[in-house]
């Protein structure tokens, strides 16, 4: 009898080891993950969902590439909106039209993967995470075309969860934290910054840096605009950013010349229109001597675009110009030893740029980001400057050519309005007779 109980726990004891090594592997698995999303989304008590939540975060930032690949193509399907059950609240909605049966059709159209979302973020440092999920979602959807629906629900969250009215505008200067100082080094995506003391430059009395924060992440410059006092208007980038300090008693303009979204997992959530506005007042506040607002922007794309194009395309642009004369900028290693070239080729190489910036469309807007986001704030194109960055990535991406759009005030709504309902570009007289 004695063997037999002893048997019986050593049985006991083995299965124990059992299920709880498979309980283990469980709790790493996916199904386990996508389980806890379950219970987050039916869960109604606050507290067991920061827990549920916290957990569900706990187990993401295990999971390799492959996995997170996985886990949005799992949730995406799970929780996406039902089209028989929008359909039915549709049918009940059309015969009863009241307030209950419009909040059960919008629950339908929306699906469970905002309301997921929402959930996620009850952990603590929820917000953080989601935009890191986000980063690792966009990672994920040239691949998968199927998960942008997921993205806008993240987007459309994002927009009311970062609404510039909950957004604190800063001036960063050189007693800013240095973590802060170092994020943006990291993180300025125009025009690179290569070390403290080049940032330092980038923060004297003849320029402006400032930042937007959220509450919740106060440590993390969501995105910042680089401003420079000049006399007229700026026309060289490597004179803004590492030239010598100038008079600040010697000015009329701003120029803007870098803006930069600091995060991957906020892009698409227009942040930036509303900074340059939101800054254009705070100068005009603090500097009204400035009356003029300009930018030297980037054209990236210019150079694969041009590069791309076939030879007829380019001679009909250039009309009477001899073509052959830009042969020299398919040159792989184009880069400042050409200056000279493209300055003795300015003529030509404004009116493809004009072109490139003005009729290269798509969905009837301009092919170029940059220009499609300064001329829907409501600018105008002012000038294209030739050798205006003489960095090696200048050359690379724009074959050193920068666009000066113009921000005049009294004009900017309607500009924008144009652009946006009739499609119409604003371009200076100035630059109209040169192309």
């Amino acid at each position: 009898m004695l063997g037999l109980k002893k048997f019986l726990n050593f049985i006991a004891d083995k299965s124990k080891g059992l299920f709880s090594n498979l309980f283990i592997k469980k709790k790493d698995s996916l199904s386990y993950l996508t389980d806890l999303c379950d219970q987050l989304i039916s869960e109604d008590g606050v507290v067991s969902g920061i827990t549920i939540a916290r957990e569900i975060w706990q187990l993401y930032e295990k999971l390799n590439l492959e996995e997170k690949e996985v886990f949005f193509l799992q949730i995406d399907k799970k929780y996406k909106p039902n089209y028989s059950i929008i359909t039915k609240a549709c049918k009940v909605f059309i015969d009863k039209n009241n307030e209950t049966n419009l909040e059960l059709l919008n629950e339908a159209t929306e699906g469970k993967r905002q309301e997921l979302i929402r959930r996620l973020n009850l952990a603590p440092n929820g917000t953080q995470y989601l935009v890191k999920m986000r980063e690792d979602l966009i990672y994920f959807l040239n691949k998968h075309p199927e998960l942008k629906s997921l993205d806008k629900d993240f987007r459309h969250l994002f927009r009311s969860w970062f609404n510039p009215g909950f957004l604190k505008l800063t001036r960063i200067k050189k007693d800013t934290d240095p973590d802060i100082l170092q994020k943006i080094i990291k993180n300025e995506r125009v025009h690179e910054i290569k070390s403290i003391e080049a940032l330092y430059r980038r923060l004297e009395n003849d320029r402006l840096f400032y930042a937007y924060f959220h509450p919740i992440l106060d440590k993390e410059p969501l995105i910042f605009v680089q401003v420079a006092f000049t006399k007229g208007i700026g026309n060289s980038i490597q004179a803004i950013t590492e030239g010598d300090i100038s008079n600040t008693n010697n000015y009329d303009a701003v120029t803007f010349y870098s803006i930069s979204n600091s995060n991957k997992g906020l892009q698409q959530i227009t942040l930036g229109n509303f900074l340059i506005k939101r800054v254009v007042f705070e100068i005009q506040q603090e500097f009204p001597k400035v009356k003029q607002f300009y930018t030297l922007s980037p054209i990236p794309g210019l150079a694969s675009w041009f590069l791309k194009q076939p030879e007829v395309k380019i001679k009909n642009i250039l009309k009477n110009y001899n073509s052959s004369q830009l042969y020299f900028l398919k040159d792989e290693n184009i880069d400042s030893f050409n200056r000279k070239k493209i300055e003795e080729n300015k003529d030509a190489l404004k009116k493809i740029t004009y072109y490139y910036l003005t009729e290269e469309k798509f969905n009837n807007r301009p092919l170029n980001g940059v220009a499609n986001f300064h001329l829907n704030n409501g600018a105008s194109i002012y000038d294209i400057v030739i050798n205006g960055d003489l960095s090696s990535n200048g050359y690379k991406e724009s074959f050193g050519i920068m666009v000066n759009y113009y921000y005049e005030l009294g004009k900017i709504v309607k500009n924008h309005e144009d652009f946006v309902n009739k499609g119409k570009i604003s371009i200076m007289d100035n630059l109209k007779e040169h192309v």
